[in-house]
């Protein structure tokens, strides 16, 4: 090759492989130059003046999703929104695999209490029993006793499962019910 772009390196041949000291395409110069320009810019911009970082960001973008939620006209809830879940065998089946999965390591399997009362007995330490009191209860939680909110981690109609699921076995007879607590109230 006798180019003139091609200039041979002097005692560089390897392999029977010469080579050449050619300069780099204008191309991928002009895009490393860019990119170190770019570079030192975004350090300027977020080390030397101030400029949000991801983790602030996403701290202002929750607090604002928070401000619409709490804004947002909320469903007020009734009895009667539950009651029509009451006869839902599938809305049934899903309260008790959630319950399962979420309460009954407080409340027992059966409901009868463990660490967290009895909720098949007619006596409530929270509200008066009513499923509009029941479902205040897991969506607020009761920190103080240990119970979380569960209303970040549920969605609606999980909560409401729940709900019905509970309210659905009012009544029944569990194995080792713990002893009542709270005020009694009938339904």
């Amino acid at each position: 090759m006798s180019d003139d772009t091609n200039i041979l390196i002097e005692n560089h041949e390897y392999d029977g492989i010469q080579e050449y000291d050619n300069p780099l395409p204008m191309w991928w110069l002009v895009t490393f130059f860019v990119t170190i320009i770019f570079g030192f810019l975004y350090w300027v911009h977020y080390e030397l003046s101030g400029g949000t970082s991801l983790a602030q960001e996403l701290k202002q973008d929750l607090a604002a999703i928070e401000l619409i939620k709490k804004s947002a006209p909320q469903p007020e809830e009734t009895e009667e929104m539950y009651l029509a879940w009451v006869n839902d065998k599938d809305k049934l089946e899903l309260g008790h695999s959630l319950y399962q999965s979420k309460c009954a390591a407080c409340h027992a399997p059966e409901l009868q209490g463990l660490i967290g009362p009895n909720l098949v007995d007619s006596y409530w330490v929270h509200g008066q029993g009513k499923m509009t009191d029941m479902a205040k209860v897991i969506r607020d939680g009761v920190l103080d006793k240990g119970m979380p909110n569960w209303g970040t981690q549920l969605s609606d109609d999980e909560l409401r499962a729940i709900v019905v699921f509970v309210a659905s076995r009012y009544g029944t007879s569990p194995a080792n019910p713990k002893e009542p607590q709270g005020e009694k109230f009938e339904r």
